[in-house]
Order: C-alpha cells, then structure tokens, then sequence
C-alpha cells in the first residue's frame, strides 16, 4: 500500500532562469525552422553567461539553400527572445549580447535511421497522470508554475515593475489519505531592482499574487514564508549564473513525483522520441486517469534508435488501479500507434508550437487551437474504454 500522510515538495523556476533563457532560444529555433519546412531536423543546444550566448548542435532542411540563408536569423532569434524575457540589464542586454552560432547539419549516420521513420535515438520515457488537480498533475509542481507566471504577467503589465526577470518558486505540500490538503513551506526568490529593497519589500510585493494563486484554505498560520531567504537579489540572469539547456528536466515535467527518462525536451524535433514520446506517455497516463481507470498512473515507453516500434510499454497505477495494468497496457498498444510518425500524427506535432514550453511546464497546460499542447488532450478516454 503507498504511503498516504506525507509532505511533498516541488519547484519551479522563471522564463529569467538562466536554464529556461537557454531552452527558450533553443526551441525559438526550433519553431522557426519548422515553420520553413514541417519535417525539419533540429537538436539545438544554447549556452548563456555573463553578456554572451553561444548556440550549437545540429539542424538540417531539405533544402540546403534555405538553411545557408537561415543561418543569418539565429543571432536575431536569440535577442528577440531575452528581450521578450525581459533582459535589459548591462551585463545582459538583448541588443548588446554577443551571440555565437555553431549551428551546423545534422549526422548523415542518424538521419539514415530516422529517414525510415526510426527513432532518432535509444531511450526510455516517462509520462504520469494523477487525479489531485484539475490538470491532473501534481500539485507541488503545478501550483510552483502557477506562482510564477503569475508574478511574470504582473511583471510584464507594468504592475510591479520592481520585479525582475530571474526567480524561482518552491512549495511544501502536506498530504493526508493521499490528497494534498495545507502548506507547509512557501520559497520564493525573485530579482528585484534595488538593493535597498529588503526581503520584507519583497514579500510585501509578491505576497497577494501567490495568495491569489494557492487555494485559500491550503494556507494558514503554520505555513512558513522564505521570501528572498538570502537577501538581496539583484543580480539575476546570465549574469548571475551560466544557463544551459536541459538543466531543468524535473521543473519541466512532475516536479520529482515520477521518474524521468533519460533526455531533455528543449531544441529537439518531433522525431526525437525524449521529446514526442515523452509527450504520447503523458496524453496516455492522463486519458487512462481521465478514464477512471485509476487514481495515478505511470507510464513508460521504450525505444532504440532506428527502430520504429516502441520496444517496451509499462504501466503502474499504484495500487489506485480499477483495471489491471496489463490491461491498460493491452488498451494503450491497440488505441495509439506509438512509432515516432505515429506519435507525430495523433498529437500534431510538426507545428511550431514549442517555444512556449520552455518556461512554466511542458504538462498540465490547456491545449490550444492551434495545436499547442495537444498532449494535454483527453480525447483518447473512449477509445481506451473500449479497448478493456
């Protein structure tokens, strides 16, 4: 039996974490190449510091010509997206940045694979659906982005313009009979525009924002508050740490209640199963929770590179189960073609829908009209009710 009194915690980090400036630019360029062309290959790779991004990896257009032409874009995407963030600081400045491009083609040795609709390389992905929220996420996580985007958006309207763009969020859960019901700890660390703003000023600032955000009853007298727990945060960013690309693989997917596959998500195309099939594991965990199948559900997929058929599918509802997992198991093979075209074609994928998934959860989002977080759907329930 799974434990059902508990505390859980979970964090999350700003779109002005230096981690998510770089997954920003690196799927920034992978929408723009997939707008050229749908089949476009990218695995991008961004490095930001102190007044310096440096991009790389590989990329490849069937047309050599547009891709040449292309290359002369990057510099511009990476600033159009720091000066979308916010980034206007003199040691990280969207238009005084250096930027490097190292982009070049993709492998001959994968593409040969991935051409005969392979998986663009080995792995094992992970997908997890659970019936505490809405969203059917967890709400550690879920309730961590939802403070930040918050505090983002009044960022962004002019309405705290105190707030700087670095932050990152982290919340305590208490659970009891295996549902989250109080916090316990609040953390939130925000860059901030003065040094003569205390950790008091701060709270002071982003206090009725996380309010409104957290149920009220989760909040009481016993919760505690770390709110720029060190100080002054002043200096934030790149400039204040490196970021690098797939840094944050936990803040992007469940917050450290499921296992993680192998890969990040950010700058890689839909033929890359860390990414599609990580997105298929999650619409099939949360349509067998959404089905009522059970309470929780984790899903594994598994894949070697060339090979187009997922080599593996496993199952665990955590004793929260109402249908067996093989079962599930069974439901999930006949209702999804889980080859990486498949994976493609039922989520429509090769759309340039990927820059705003790096900041705030890849999960847990609404889907969009146009195609955006198509994962998130659960339009797969009947099919899988069927299929047991």
């Amino acid at each position: 039996m799974s434990r059902q009194n508990y505390i859980f915690t979970s964090e999350s980090v700003s779109e002005g974490h230096p981690d998510k400036v770089c997954d920003r630019i690196s799927d920034a360029i992978l929408d723009a190449l997939i707008a050229e062309e749908e089949n476009a290959r990218v695995a991008a790779e961004t490095f930001a510091t102190s007044g310096m991004v440096v991009i790389g990896g590989e990329v490849g257009l069937s047309d050599q010509e547009l891709l040449r032409n292309y290359m002369g874009r990057i510099q511009q995407i990476a600033r159009d997206c720091i000066r979308d963030i916010g980034y206007e600081q003199e040691k990280f400045h969207w238009n005084t940045c250096h930027v490097l491009n190292f982009l070049h083609e993709q492998s001959a040795h994968i593409a040969q694979g991935v051409d005969r609709d392979g998986a663009g390389d080995q792995g094992i992905m992970f997908g997890y659906a659970t019936n505490e929220t809405e969203a059917l996420m967890p709400a550690p996580i879920q309730f961590s982005h939802a403070i930040l985007r918050r505090l983002a958006e009044a960022r962004k309207s002019g309405a705290e313009p105190a707030l700087r763009p670095d932050a990152k969020s982290q919340i305590s859960l208490r659970y009891e009979d295996g549902k989250p019901v109080e916090v316990m700890q609040i953390v939130l660390s925000t860059q901030h525009e003065s040094e003569d703003q205390s950790s008091d000023d701060i709270r002071a600032i982003v206090e009725p924002y996380i309010r409104e955000v957290l149920p009220a009853d989760w909040i009481s007298d016993k919760t505690e508050w770390w709110v720029n727990p060190t100080g002054t945060f002043v200096i934030g960013g790149p400039d204040g740490d490196a970021g690098l690309t797939g840094r944050k693989i936990i803040v992007d997917t469940y917050g450290g209640a499921a296992p993680h596959g192998g890969g990040a998500f950010s700058g890689k195309d839909p033929t890359k199963v860390d990414r599609s099939a990580a997105y298929a594991a999650r619409y099939l965990a949360k349509n067998v929770v959404a089905a009522g199948m059970a309470e929780r559900c984790t899903l594994q997929l598994s894949y070697a590179i060339g090979v187009a058929r997922p080599l593996s599918i496993y199952v665990d509802t955590h004793g929260t189960g109402q249908v067996h997992e093989t079962d599930i198991e069974k439901a999930i093979r006949q209702s999804m073609d889980l080859t990486p075209r498949g994976i493609r074609e039922a989520l429509d994928l090769n759309k340039p829908i990927y820059q705003r998934t790096a900041a705030y959860g890849h999960f847990g989002r609404e889907p969009e009209a146009d195609g955006g977080f198509s994962w998130e759907r659960t339009d797969l329930v009947e099919t899988l009710k069927k299929s047991v």
